[in-house]
């Protein structure tokens, strides 16, 4: 079961006197039962990595020390900082899913801040030019089309192609023992899915870092130079305590566990909470025949300002109270697909690629049952899980 107390961090970048006291409070994270330590709160590890060098980080609102941004901690230890890079919903993590994220420059330090979601995904040689080493400290929900991991592949393979060490500071995957869904399938590689695992990997950061490195899955089998520096007191059987929400729509555990199953409706015609307070934990159309349960979807800044189905009342199911699953839940896709009048085209062309395969489309159309599709997964699945096994930094819970 995971635990996640999420609160609300307004982001700056000030490297201010109030930064260079966080070691006082800020090196470990308050976690469920036990003291697990992120790699970043490790830095006796990495501070003589950093140390007379020109610093690119790729980071976001997530790259905290309890209360304290790492930008600011090192900036306090007198690390050159001289880029950072920010991923889909921005540095701040307060841009809306698929919002194209711009560069800028901090107003308090004045570092620049490349975007890794607008006119490119993969940092260029000119977006690396005058660096000695990139950092790579975001935290991930363990899901295949959550876009962080994107965004950390192309920036290990920039590093690799252009000679520079690339350091990935680990944090625990929410969802680290939940391993499911199918592999994804070359024709459907996207920016919301670039290597053949599944949709949930179970898997952390450094982990899936150190297994697309090994495995030789960056452009052109190239290697990066990859330093993980592991997490303290962690396991895949661990809970967690998240101390920042990862997106403006995963707000919560809840919202979080049933990720890998509701994300599959973005591509479908039905609303999945977007334009509501618990995005994620809903499904509806409007039409009564999808159920009791009512929503609105609205634009609400910060979260969803162009919500499927917007200002329309929904009908269908409130999940929030519903129990996690601790796999790919098929059963309210299949559910709806039933329910939707023939005459409606319920699935749309972004499916296949949420799905890695055309093949669940296909197989929910045909009438096959959850048990049925699961089992034609197995085969590719039980593969990904023994090359899993080889790249595990820590006890699996298997």
């Amino acid at each position: 079961m995971i635990r996640i107390a999420f609160f609300t961090i307004m982001l700056t970048a000030c490297g201010s006197d109030a930064a260079k006291q966080e070691d006082k409070k800020a090196v470990v994270e308050e976690v469920a039962d036990s003291q697990i330590k992120v790699g970043a709160a490790q830095m006796e590890e990495y501070l003589p990595l950093l140390q007379n060098k020109n610093v690119g980080m790729v980071v976001n609102h997530t790259t905290m020390l309890g209360e304290t941004h790492l930008v600011d901690s090192l900036l306090s230890r007198g690390i050159a900082i001289k880029k950072i890079f920010a991923p889909e919903h921005g540095f701040r993590g307060d841009t809306p899913a698929g919002d194209k994220v711009g560069n800028e420059v901090d107003s308090k330090t004045g570092i620049p801040i490349l975007s890794l979601y607008g006119s490119h995904n993969k940092p260029t040689k000119e977006d690396l030019s005058g660096l000695d080493v990139v950092i790579f400290d975001i935290q991930d929900v363990g899901a295949r089309f959550y876009t962080y991991t994107s965004t950390m592949s192309y920036a290990m393979e920039a590093c690799a192609e252009n000679g520079l060490p690339f350091i990935v500071l680990d944090r625990p995957n929410p969802l680290g023992n939940v391993i499911d869904g199918p592999v994804l399938e070359e024709a459907q590689k996207s920016f919301v899915g670039l290597h053949p695992i599944p949709i949930a990997y179970g898997l952390t950061m450094g982990e899936l870092a150190t297994m697309i490195n090994n495995e030789g899955w960056l452009e052109n089998s190239v290697k990066a130079d990859l330093q993980v520096i592991k997490l303290a007191n962690w396991t895949h059987s661990s809970s967690y305590n998240l101390p920042v929400s990862p997106s403006p729509n995963l707000p919560t555990d809840h919202s979080i566990a049933w990720y890998p199953s509701i994300c599959l409706f973005e591509g479908t015609m039905m609303s999945l909470g977007r334009g509501t307070r618990f995005p994620f934990e809903v499904l509806g159309y409007p039409s009564p025949e999808f159920g009791d349960f009512q929503f609105t979807p609205v634009p609400i800044p910060g979260m969803s300002m162009d919500p499927k189905h917007q200002d329309k009342l929904c009908y269908g199911t409130d999940l929030r109270q519903a129990p996690v699953p601790n796999a790919v839940d098929l059963s309210y896709l299949i559910s709806f697909y039933k329910k939707t009048p023939a005459d409606s085209s319920f699935f749309n062309n972004y499916f296949a690629l949420l799905a890695g395969t055309p093949d669940l489309r296909k197989q929910i159309e045909k009438g096959m049952s959850e048990a049925e599709i699961k089992a034609t997964w197995q085969k590719k699945l039980d593969a990904y899980k023994q090359i899993r096994k080889k790249h595990l930094l820590y006890d699996d819970f298997e």
